[in-house]
């Protein structure tokens, strides 16, 4: 065994002693006071669907998901291969369309898909950047192997949640995390500000400093916590449509100095309530004259305008393909098997098979919609077969994966439960991925579901430093 791989065995050694070691009551009264910390801080989330509660505290598992230097490193850069092939797909269907031209994908599942935006034909986005921020779900099967999920290119949430995890695992259990070598999180919001200044207008008034702001619907949109916090981490005000104004196709922030020239807008709004005069007329979220600005060269939306395109759960399917059309690689992280209901042989598999497959429809997120083949009754089995009959190209199939578990804090013991993993990755000139991401961890024993409107909660994620030259003893992470 060589030195790197005795070191990584002693540290992966040394964590779960110190968990095995630790009193379990003294946890369980310490992940109590961690769960009224986040209610205090704010970290919340909001439940539309209950009438009773409306703010909710993201269920916090305090103990972390460990993932290996080498492990990262293939994670890494499967999600920068990855982002790099759905920014080329968007470039492309947007302009020549050269996919579509030589049939690696029909047309209309991009010009027929609902995300697909004519506004963006032939507007070239600076540095050829369309998804600045991507979350790609990531799941482990039995034999180890990591398979993409799903993208998220549209307004991907919950990475203000792998920040303040481990800040809160950093103050309440300071003993746990003592001298180990741990990749850092705590210098996400620095590298988003960094990589949307790389995307700012070339015509800014200010070069040295573009202006970035976080576009939020308001303090009762479910991710309002998320907002604030990326505006704070950057250090770059909230605005809502409210406080935008274009004029002469350009944007501007009201202040109480005047008119401020915005050049960058994060915007956390669905794009069809991001312009009343592009799209809905009825929005009162977006900002009238915002696509004529962008188009003009004056401002950048970040994520661009029309990416759904590239998180559609059919495009999903043929995401192999696509990475080796623009790329000319194979994939570093593979898809899970995927059907796409649209097909007739694929649909006929799917019926014949409902018990045995997971089936999605394509439009939906949050873990809505979703039908569980061997978990589901006969009555969920029938309603969803009759779903996928009256509109198959809605619809997608998978097979059941034997999700790989992580060690969960139980009320007794530590206890298996199901996890998956969104890395985050940011492309300005070139993409960083924020070491680890988002655990997302299924708390109900047998769930396979992990979203946190389906009962899940997350865990912090341990990244292991390579060696002592990649994280100093103590370094705060």
């Amino acid at each position: 065994m060589s030195s790197q791989m005795a070191d990584r065995s002693a540290q992966l050694v040394d964590i779960w002693n110190r968990f095995e070691s630790a009193d379990f009551e003294d946890l369980k009264m310490r992940s109590k006071d961690a769960d009224l910390e986040l209610f205090d801080l704010g970290v919340t989330f909001t439940v539309y669907s209950d009438k009773d509660v409306i703010d909710r505290v993201l269920p916090f598992d305090i103990i972390p998901r460990v993932i290996t230097a080498p492990e990262w490193k293939t994670l890494d850069q499967g999600v920068v291969q990855r982002v790099a092939a759905i920014n080329a797909f968007l470039h492309d269907i947007y302009h020549d369309q050269h996919i579509i031209k030589d049939g690696i994908i029909p047309a209309e599942l991009v010009l027929g898909n609902s995300n697909y935006r004519k506004e963006m034909i032939g507007f070239e986005p600076a540095c050829g950047v369309y998804s600045h921020i991507a979350g790609t779900d990531i799941i482990r099967d039995n034999e180890g192997n990591y398979l993409v999920l799903e993208d998220n290119v549209r307004s991907p949430s919950g990475v203000s949640y792998v920040v303040e995890n481990r800040l809160l695992m950093e103050r309440s259990f300071p003993d746990l995390l003592a001298n180990l070598k741990l990749r850092k999180v705590s210098n996400y919001g620095q590298n988003l500000f960094t990589k949307l200044v790389e995307t700012a207008p070339v015509n800014c008034a200010d070069k040295d400093q573009p202006q970035v702001v976080v576009m939020s619907p308001g303090m009762f949109n479910s991710a309002y916590f998320e907002h604030i916090f990326l505006a704070r981490e950057m250090g770059v005000p909230v605005v809502e449509g409210s406080d935008l104004f274009c004029d002469n196709d350009t944007v501007y922030m009201k202040t109480i100095g005047g008119p401020r020239r915005v050049d960058v807008i994060y915007r956390r709004i669905d794009d069809e309530f991001l312009d009343p005069e592009a799209f809905n007329p009825e929005s009162m979220l977006g900002v009238k004259g915002l696509v004529k600005s962008m188009r003009a060269g004056n401002v950048t939306i970040a994520n661009a305008i029309g990416t759904g395109v590239a998180d559609d759960k059919a495009v999903y399917a043929y995401m192999p393909r696509i990475i080796k059309y623009y790329l000319d690689e194979e994939p570093i992280l593979a898809n899970v098997e995927t059907h796409i209901c649209r097909e007739a042989d694929a649909l006929q598999y799917t019926l014949d098979n409902m018990a045995d497959l997971v089936v999605k429809p394509v439009g939906e997120s949050g873990g809505y919609g979703i039908t569980v083949g061997p978990k589901a009754s006969k009555a969920e089995l029938e309603e969803a077969r009759a779903s996928l009959i009256a509109n198959p190209s809605n619809f997608i199939s998978q097979p059941m994966i034997s999700l790989s578990v992580c060690p969960t804090l139980g009320e007794t013991d530590l206890v298996p439960r199901h996890v998956d993993l969104r890395p985050y990755a940011i492309t300005g000139k070139d993409t960083w991925v924020l070491p680890g991401g988002l655990t997302r961890v299924a708390l109900r024993e047998g769930s396979i579901i992990v979203n946190s409107s389906q009962g899940g909660g997350t865990k912090d994620t341990w990244v292991l430093a390579e060696d002592t030259k990649s994280s100093k003893q103590g370094e705060k992470s």
